[in-house]
């Protein structure tokens, strides 16, 4: 089997990846990730995930490198990333209850040996419940989520800020859309099963 290799430094990618039982690298993306407002999020996180993939390209002269890249847009239809701070993350959840939103993830796939690539990408959409701000505050201290799209984990406490979720596959909520990458994995005739 070719080398497989990650391009992320993040703990929810790896997990997931570790999921689908392949063999494969890790490495810190060079890329550096920049949120461009008037881009669709579709494009802006097709292109992010390419991007990490490509970065690491000089380093593995024939693998196949995945990159994935998430945003989410919210109910005012602003794309937003990661909110950095507790307090940045305690405003966007306030902001969020009761109210829609689609998070967007990119996923790309880039051969070194040949600079083929495939770009996809996958959308899951979340309501949150009404929620107080006392309670809002002391999801953000237990969990600490300020370096998650959306300012939340939902493979953790996460799950009881939410009314309603729908997709069509979960773990793409997480940061990286295994159905979506299986399907594009087999396209480079790497089969995980």
């Amino acid at each position: 089997m070719r080398t497989l290799v990650l391009a992320s430094t993040s703990p929810y990618r790896l997990q997931l990846m570790r999921q689908l039982e392949l063999n494969f690298h890790v490495a810190a993306p060079l890329y550096k990730e920049k949120m461009d407002a008037s881009v669709s999020a579709e494009l802006l996180v097709k292109h992010q995930a390419l991007q990490k993939a490509k970065s690491i390209a000089t380093k593995y002269d024939d693998a196949l490198i995945v990159g994935s890249d998430q945003v989410f847009v919210d109910a005012r239809h602003r794309v937003l990333g990661k909110p950095g701070t507790a307090e940045k993350a305690i405003e966007q959840l306030m902001e969020m209850q009761g109210r829609k939103h689609t998070f967007y993830t990119g996923l790309a796939i880039y051969d070194s040996a040949s600079g083929d690539s495939l770009m996809e990408f996958d959308t899951f959409t979340i309501s949150m419940r009404k929620l107080t701000e006392e309670q809002i505050k002391h999801y953000v201290t237990k969990e600490n989520p300020v370096d998650c799209a959306g300012s939340f984990k939902i493979e953790g406490l996460g799950i009881a800020l939410m009314d309603q979720m729908a997709g069509n596959d979960y773990t793409s909520l997480i940061g990286m859309p295994l159905i979506l990458l299986v399907n594009m994995l087999s396209r480079f005739d790497v089969e995980v099963l």
